[in-house]
């Protein structure tokens, strides 16, 4: 059962030129596909009420997420939550059945992936809708064909907003130079803004010139800035994942959780980024990632984890 129970104090920002403001914490629906690992169903609704209920306000997911499953399961939760509580950003592009990985950029395709999404979500129109991980593609293709798509719907009010993701910035910044001005509205940006990579900071300047918002994910890096450690699948090469785990154990010797000191410093530092997207599939996680906001950053501990993580800061991997 839904129950408003706000009593943190979250801020809440505008993404660009777009009248949506919304929290600094944003909840990322990855988890509820059971992208990291299994799930309970009636506990990855409750994790999504639990956010809700507690002032965050952008909801993000993808077809891609489980291969339909976590769009399945968060339409499940939205269903009994009130439709002005929250803005939901969804994607076309990224695809997969079957444990079997598809990408389709087609305007056709797009189209009628939004339609699904509105399905399976419980809802007659998308806040946001992206391009997902544009650099599965030629980006010409974005461009020409997937966008203007996109733009189509947003012009019959299918769609209110419109956007790109990628783990490149360079990709994100080449196609906001070579599409009409307004095509795009705004950016997602994933593992550039956080504790041992900040490579998104070269670019809101230019994002933000062109009054685009800006969307910042995976403030633990996708596991790198954790106690766990990274799953057996992240591209991070050996030398930055050794230097994150040694980070995460000063962290842990200090009392100081790293997971905790990676969502301050997403969150509380630049307030030019719109949301940070987590995922939790977890109630009391999203409670406890809720409460690390509402505390202040410690900046000695910062410098002292990038001090840590030293010349392995901002190394780059490659997308998988």
């Amino acid at each position: 059962m839904f129950v408003t129970n706000n009593t943190s104090t979250m801020i809440y920002n505008e993404i660009g030129k777009t009248g949506m403001r919304v929290s600094n914490l944003g909840f990322g629906a990855s988890s509820l596909g059971g992208v990291f690992r299994g799930i309970k169903e009636d506990e990855a609704i409750k994790a999504v009420f639990t956010a809700v209920e507690n002032g965050i306000n952008f909801i993000d997911v993808s077809p891609y997420y489980g291969h339909l499953k976590a769009e399945t399961v968060l339409g499940k939760a939205l269903k009994d939550i009130p439709r002005d509580k929250y803005y939901i950003s969804t994607k076309v592009g990224r695809y997969g059945k079957d444990g079997v990985n598809t990408w389709d950029y087609s305007a056709k395709r797009a189209k009628e992936s939004v339609y699904e999404s509105m399905e399976r979500l419980n809802v007659d129109h998308i806040d946001l809708i992206n391009v997902h991980d544009v650099e599965f593609t030629d980006l010409r293709q974005v461009a020409e064909e997937t966008l203007p798509a996109l733009v189509e719907l947003r012009e019959k009010g299918v769609v209110s907003h419109v956007g790109i993701t990628d783990l490149q910035p360079e990709n994100l910044k080449w196609l906001v130079e070579n599409t009409p001005e307004g095509t795009i509205e705004s950016i997602l940006n994933f593992c550039h803004y956080c504790l041992n990579d900040d490579l998104l900071l070269d670019y809101l300047d230019f994002f933000e010139e062109r009054g685009i918002g800006i969307i910042n994910a995976s403030p633990l890096s996708m596991g790198l800035l954790s106690q766990r450690g990274t799953p057996d699948w992240h591209p991070a090469p050996e030398p930055l994942k050794e230097a994150c785990a040694r980070a995460a154990a000063y962290c842990t010797e200090q009392g100081y959780p790293i997971e905790k000191l990676a969502v301050q410093y997403s969150t509380s530092l630049n307030p030019r980024i719109a949301t940070t997207l987590f995922s939790s599939a977890n109630p009391e996680n999203v409670l406890k990632n809720i409460s690390y906001v509402d505390e202040p950053v410690d900046m000695e501990m910062v410098a002292k984890v990038r001090e840590i993580i030293g010349d392995q800061i901002r190394v780059r991997w490659k997308n998988s």
